[in-house]
């Protein structure tokens, strides 16, 4: 993951005493340095002991942080005592900043109540929070109300923080591609452009014969083409393949490879059925399998915010996603199921994946046509799911994250598969029926569920419901 970048607004008030801004910047820096993170943070004479109080400081502190804008990820407010609300939100007003804010405050001890020791963070914390509302700012709390920067329930909020930024900085720049139609019978993967555009992220579509067609054009001999069947051939079992249609997946890769960089895209959502068997006779989950492998997310059926959804699980893990059908019950065991695809889930899900046909597809289109698809089973081991969905005829985002695990129970069937258990599954099912979301749902082989209920519902406003058995 690309190392993190957070702004540091030290607070201070000046009839407190200086030693604890000087402790604060201490400790700030040690963390920062433990934890592989980049601070932006005033030096220690560019204001008094590099603390912001006045309308003076904040104008200083506010023209490091423009300096450095691109590359800022989030803003650490770090109250060592009482603080100057003012000050702490007029630095984020006057540097233009539009990211993540955590606010910690030090607790005291009950020992060095005194006027050398006393701190009073509890209380200033209020009312930084309190302005940083009233300027219009969302921001984000420590689990508990006092916590020391050094303490390990302060690494986690760090940890947790930062992976809210990624998500949410991710998520503002996001380019994704849509390749080809939507299957036709499927309203379900109907979406916002519009919407989505709002929050920036942007859709590059493509009609799929122009890239079929460019495909059809390359040579087989195109060092282009060779290096891809390499890496396919490289990347998976393959042994009941016909030569021919490894062949046409490699220059299919390519055109797409070539298409995704030309429009600096992100992620895709590929058209995956019925047209590309019935004019090029392959599937094509082998390289969009490959491109979630390489953090480059892919969904099929042209579900664009199902890519969303597993683009914001990658951000916040750092590993990939799949999307996947909640499929099956799990014979009488409410709280169990099977998610599978037929499919194309990233390497990661599958230790004993192979290449092989869609065998559901082939009963209507064709074995021969149908080669391309990836199989394997999941293994045990801990899942986040995720869903965005855009509500149209509302006019809102909504969505709906939780955890639970894989697990290694007996399932005798073919294409990409997994067991999992989720407490109160029956619950959540009634969730998504009730108010209509998508058969379709991302997943993660993570715990990342706060991550994702937190940048969806502090810092893009969007309606979350956060699963808990």
């Amino acid at each position: 993951m690309t190392k993190a970048t957070l702004a540091v607004i030290i607070g201070n008030r000046d009839f407190f005493p200086d030693r604890l801004v000087t402790e604060a910047r201490a400790d700030i820096l040690k963390l920062f340095k433990e934890m592989d993170i980049e601070p932006v943070i005033l030096d220690d004479n560019a204001t008094k002991l590099g603390g912001v109080e006045t309308w003076t400081h904040a104008k200083i502190c506010a023209e490091l942080f423009k300096k450095n804008a691109g590359r800022i990820d989030g803003i650490l407010v770090v109250l060592p005592n009482f603080g100057d609300e003012k000050g702490v939100a007029d630095t984020v007003k006057l540097s233009g900043l539009n990211v993540p804010i955590l606010v910690q405050a030090y607790p005291d001890d009950l020992n060095q109540l005194t006027v050398e020791r006393r701190r009073d963070g509890f209380c200033g914390k209020i009312s930084v929070c309190n302005n940083l509302r009233q300027y219009g700012y969302a921001y984000s709390l420590t689990g508990l109300h006092t916590v020391h920067p050094l303490s390990d329930s302060f690494r986690a909020d760090l940890t947790k923080f930062v992976g809210v930024c990624r998500v949410v900085k991710g998520l503002k720049n996001a380019r994704f591609g849509a390749i080809g139609a939507r299957p036709g019978n499927f309203n379900t993967m109907r979406y916002s452009e519009k919407m989505l555009q709002s929050f920036g992220i942007s859709i590059m579509t493509v009609d799929f014969s122009e890239l079929l067609g460019k495909a059809g054009k390359l040579s087989d001999d195109d060092s282009r083409v060779k290096d891809k069947l390499a890496a396919i051939k490289g990347y998976a079992k393959h042994d009941s393949v016909p030569s021919l249609a490894l062949v046409r997946m490699a220059k299919l890769g390519v055109v797409i490879d070539e298409w995704m960089k030309e429009y600096d895209l992100t992620a895709s959502a590929i058209q995956c059925w019925t047209s590309l068997q019935q004019n090029y006779h392959i599937n094509v989950c082998t390289l969009m399998s490959m491109m979630s492998e390489h953090l480059m997310p892919s969904a099929c059926e042209v579900d664009i915010t199902g890519v969303a959804s597993m683009y914001a699980l990658q951000l916040a893990s750092g590993s990939p996603s799949a999307l996947v059908d909640w499929n099956n019950n799990y014979g009488g065991d409410p709280d169990k199921c099977v998610l599978f695809h037929c499919g194309n889930w990233a390497k990661s899900f599958l230790p004993d994946i192979e290449i092989k046909n869609a065998e559901i597809l082939a009963t209507t289109l064709g074995t021969e046509n149908t080669y391309g698809a990836v199989a394997g089973r999941v293994p045990a081991g801990p899942m986040t799911f995720a869903r965005i969905s855009t509500d149209d005829t509302q006019g809102i985002i909504r969505t709906y994250v939780g955890e639970g695990l894989f697990t290694d129970d007996p399932l005798e069937t073919f294409g990409a598969r997994a067991v999992v258990q989720v407490p109160g599954l029956q619950k959540l099912m009634h969730h998504i029926c009730k108010n209509g979301f998508e058969h379709h749902c991302a997943m993660n082989a993570s715990r990342a569920a706060a991550i994702l209920a937190k940048s969806f519902e502090t810092y893009f406003g969007w309606g979350v419901y956060y699963h808990i058995g």
